[in-house]
């Protein structure tokens, strides 16, 4: 499954994977167990080597895509790069989109906190599980202006895939012009959390207090776990593009609103297909892309995996034998060689059939529309040298095309020091105010 690179941003579509961690609950179960009972031995099966015991804990939905030894694998990659299991700090229980789930707050000995997700079917079996980032209060940057903005819910999408979502919109008549905000991979909120950072939530207020409303919501397979999961034939269109279109569709109806200026911004794997949904929908006015990836998202699996293996100067057995089942799993998405029902990093043939006959470069290079691209030079994940230069190469004698780079920002446009690492995305920091000031001032002369 998804090794060491697990947990970075732009891992993939996590729809009912995940781990679960820790532990301290004897073997034997008892008659009666409440579901935060099951969390628990889950993890104290999982933290002790039990992983038969821990798979039987889990429903038909997950067991018949993830076999046993899957969940060892996936066990083993936390540990490579979160450290030891430590203790389970605290567990809560909660009820999301007519699910019981429950959070187990754990700790490892290398970064610290992690909450581990865990959905309950009605039989008290473990339906759908993945990583949180352990919810630490917010602090806006100076540069947010709380006084000038307001924020309003609203739905995105219609049917069985409704999404939650929020309009963060300038005080005044307007109308204002307005970004659609695009998440990068993985089951993702309206915030793209990941640790104590919150991207998409310092993008909206930050473009907000310039007069510049932002619409943000939940990714479908975040929402959604377990209905995505039960999807046999998922692509990136329904993963992603199907409801940044019904985001516009809100919008083109939202008074203060401009239809006229609906732009989209994607991150990430929302930057790569950026140029797809342009291309779909012919009412944006611009389009924004942040470290966008013109490489493919197998290969990008490949170089994250390799890169963090070499973090430490050497490559140890566990590391060779993480890159060798990597590379075993990306030729297999080369020559589509996926048998059905099975999951190569993380998702069915669909979702690589989807994506084996798209160029985010060539499908941009027939958009009509502006286009500001920006980079971080110190993102490990999307790349000066495997990305941006494709982009830079291809656009930069174009007028209708805006390039930058930033020296210190990383995948999350946070700014830093020293070789990039994924421990840093744990350690709370804020999107620089340069670019919040640079795609203000582009989208308001586009």
């Amino acid at each position: 499954m998804i090794k060491k690179v697990f947990l970075s941003i732009i891992t993939f579509i996590i729809i009912v994977i995940g781990t679960a961690l820790t532990g301290c609950i004897s073997e034997e179960e008892p008659e009666e167990q409440d579901i935060e009972d099951v969390a628990i031995q889950t993890i104290g099966f999982l933290s002790t080597g039990k992983f038969n015991q821990a798979y039987e804990l889990f429903n038909e939905t997950v067991t018949d895509q993830m076999p046993v030894q899957q969940l060892e694998e996936i066990w083993s990659a936390l540990l490579t790069q979160y450290g030891e299991f430590e203790k389970i700090v605290s567990t809560r229980v909660d009820e999301e989109l007519g699910f019981d789930v429950v959070y187990v707050t754990c700790n490892f000995s290398m970064l610290g906190l992690l909450d581990i997700k865990m959905v309950f079917d009605e039989e008290k079996k473990i339906a759908g599980f993945q990583f949180v980032p352990t919810e630490i209060e917010y602090e806006p940057p100076e540069y947010v202006d709380l006084e000038v903005f307001d924020e309003v819910n609203v739905t995105v999408g219609t049917g069985e895939w409704e999404l939650p979502g929020t309009l963060t919109i300038p005080k005044g008549d307007g109308p204002f012009p307005v970004v659609v905000l695009v998440h990068g991979s993985g089951p993702n909120d309206r915030d793209e959390s990941i640790g104590p950072n919150k991207p998409f939530k310092d993008l909206a207020w930050g473009l907000a207090s310039k007069d510049i409303a932002v619409l943000r919501y939940e990714k479908r397979t975040k929402g959604y776990p377990e209905q995505s999961a039960a999807l046999a034939n998922i692509t990136v269109q329904e993963e992603t593009s199907d409801d940044t279109i019904a985001a516009v569709d809100v919008l083109n109806v939202t008074e203060q609103i401009d239809p006229e200026r609906i732009f989209v911004l994607g991150h990430s794997l929302g930057g790569m297909v950026g140029p797809r949904i342009a291309e779909q929908d012919g009412r944006l006015a611009g389009l924004i892309i942040l470290a966008g990836n013109t490489r493919s998202l197998e290969d990008l699996f490949l170089d994250q995996t390799t890169y963090l293996a070499n973090l430490d100067g050497e490559i140890d057995e566990n590391e060779v034998a993480q890159i060798e089942f990597i590379q075993e799993q990306v030729e297999k998405v080369k020559e589509l060689n996926i048998s059905e029902g099975e999951l190569v990093l993380g998702v069915p043939e669909s979702y690589w059939q989807d994506l084996a006959d798209y160029n985010p470069v060539e499908t941009a290079e027939n958009l009509s529309i502006p286009m500001l691209i920006l980079q971080g030079e110190r993102d490990y994940q999307v790349t000066i040298e495997g990305d941006f230069s494709t982009w830079n190469e291809t656009f930069y004698t174009n007028e209708n095309v805006t390039l930058k780079t930033y020296e210190m920002l990383n995948h999350l446009f946070i700014s830093g020091s020293g070789p990039p690492t994924n421990a840093e995305y744990l350690v709370e920091g804020h999107v620089e105010e340069e670019v919040i000031d640079d795609i203000a001032e582009w989208t308001k002369n586009h």
